[in-house]
């Protein structure tokens, strides 16, 4: 298998992992609580497959390879964060500019937590891709 493919499934199950268990355990009651009245009784799986795979690839190409270039872990903890962090606005901060009722304090915990989880999975994959897989 390909480097790239390789650094993709490692970014894959460090994103898959982090953001299961934000979704799943650490941040289910607060969602719940603040967006209950917006959520889907049902997921749409083939959505959110879809935006995983989309979203892992623009970290592996946007934020990793650089970093990988560049023999520099800071690096791709950085261009994670920056990615993250511009990502989840685009979601986050339209949708307080446009859905009625979409909760602030939801907006900006998603903002730090789109931050954070990219930023690992970026360094996740890092690391991944100079140790074990190159």
């Amino acid at each position: 298998m390909p480097t790239l493919l390789k650094t993709y499934a490692a970014a894959i199950v460090a994103f898959c992992i982090l953001d299961f268990t934000w979704i799943g355990f650490v941040a289910k009651g607060l969602y719940n609580e603040q967006m209950g009245h917006l959520l889907r009784p049902d997921v749409q799986w083939g959505a959110a497959v879809l935006f995983y795979l989309i979203y892992v690839a623009a970290i592996v190409i946007l934020c990793v390879q650089p970093a990988v270039e560049r023999h520099s872990a800071l690096r791709a903890v950085t261009l994670g964060a920056v990615f993250g962090l511009a990502a989840y606005a685009a979601f986050d901060l339209t949708s307080l500019a446009l859905l009625k009722d979409f909760p602030a304090k939801i907006a900006y915990i998603d903002l730090a937590w789109g931050t954070c989880l990219t930023s690992a999975v970026s360094y996740a994959a890092y690391k991944a891709s100079t140790t074990f897989v190159g």
